[in-house]
């Protein structure tokens, strides 16, 4: 168990090396708490002792360690209420009525993507309850042409395909035989429906019915597999922790194109809020991973923003409630 004034030392370290990753000295926490420099350093050390602080080759001061970031989760922070400005972004994102509830969690992560300059993750689970509605065809030229997926719940998803030496009269064709067919299908069926029900007898309707067949069933696995939406990638470069270190970005990188690593990050039943700091997540010893699971009728997914060790958590945190209660609401 800490003193009072370990705590706060600990306390103050974490939020000063949060702000800007240069380590800090006795004097500064001093000055701070209005205690000799000897007194701060004898306190330092015996954080360093329970493992709580590190200190660098570089410096003399102390930087937080992985378990020195967890005591300060678990027991140190204070939420920091949103300011008015991130609330005003967030706000009109939730109240933009044309949007449907998929669209605006993606456009709220981007949102807290920018503000933040960290990653956001949104792993959406489409319900079995979410059915196809109707297929759509909007011809671009000769060749091209965009595919639209509507279901009940109002959720619009679009796709360009090329379907060369193919007539639109064809492709109306299929169009036509997958709504009469399959529509008010869950989604997560409308795959094997393909398979199972329109494959054996498309031949009997159109000419070019293997490619067409198999546009239209890519599109439908496209659809019923993008369960990952990650926005603000690059925001990992702008972090001083990884600008500078090629292989740790790359690595990072490569972790953050994984689905299946991904998806683990919604493995947790818990509905709370959880943060995965350093070697508790799957993606980076250096990264931090806090997410919260969503569910809005038939709607459920989880939210997640990854970011360095030294992330803002009392913002986060706050943001993420935010997000939660507004998505649920």
């Amino acid at each position: 168990m800490l003193s009072e004034r370990q705590n706060t030392i600990l306390k103050l370290i974490v939020e000063k090396y949060i702000k800007e990753p240069i380590p800090v000295g006795s004097k500064v926490i001093s000055k701070a708490i209005n205690c000799s420099s000897a007194t701060v350093r004898n306190e330092m050390g015996e954080l360093e002792k329970l493992g709580l602080l590190e200190k660098t080759h570089t410096s003399s001061g102390r930087v937080p360690s992985e378990a020195g970031y967890r005591y300060y989760v678990d027991n140190l922070m204070e939420l920091k209420k949103m300011n008015a400005e991130d609330m005003l972004k967030l706000q009109r994102v939730f109240k933009n009525q044309q949007l449907a509830l998929s669209d605006v969690i993606t456009k709220s992560l981007e949102v807290i993507s920018d503000m933040m300059n960290y990653t956001t993750v949104v792993l959406g689970s489409k319900s079995h309850e979410n059915l196809l509605k109707h297929l759509e065809v909007i011809p671009i030229d000769d060749e091209n042409m965009t595919v639209i997926i509507v279901t009940d719940k109002g959720h619009v998803e679009h796709k360009n395909i090329r379907l060369p030496d193919v007539s639109l009269e064809e492709v109306k064709k299929t169009v036509s035989l997958i709504n009469n067919l399959i529509s008010g299908t869950p989604i997560d069926e409308v795959v094997s429906k393909l398979e199972f029900e329109i494959k054996p007898i498309i031949g009997n309707y159109v000419k070019q019915h293997e490619k067409l067949y198999n546009a239209f069933y890519h599109v439908f696995t496209d659809f019923t597999n993008q369960e990952v939406n990650i926005m603000g990638r690059h925001k990992m470069l702008e972090q001083p922790e990884f600008s500078s270190n090629i292989d740790k970005i790359k690595n990072v990188f490569n972790k953050l194109e994984d689905k299946e690593i991904l998806k683990n990050i919604e493995e947790d039943e818990d509905n709370n809020i959880k943060v995965y700091i350093g070697n508790e997540n799957n993606i980076d010893s250096d990264v931090t991973v806090i997410q919260t699971k969503y569910k809005n009728g038939s709607e459920e997914g989880t939210i997640a923003i990854i970011g360095p060790k030294r992330m803002e958590y009392d913002r986060v945190v706050g943001l993420l409630e935010y997000m939660k209660e507004n998505i649920e609401r």
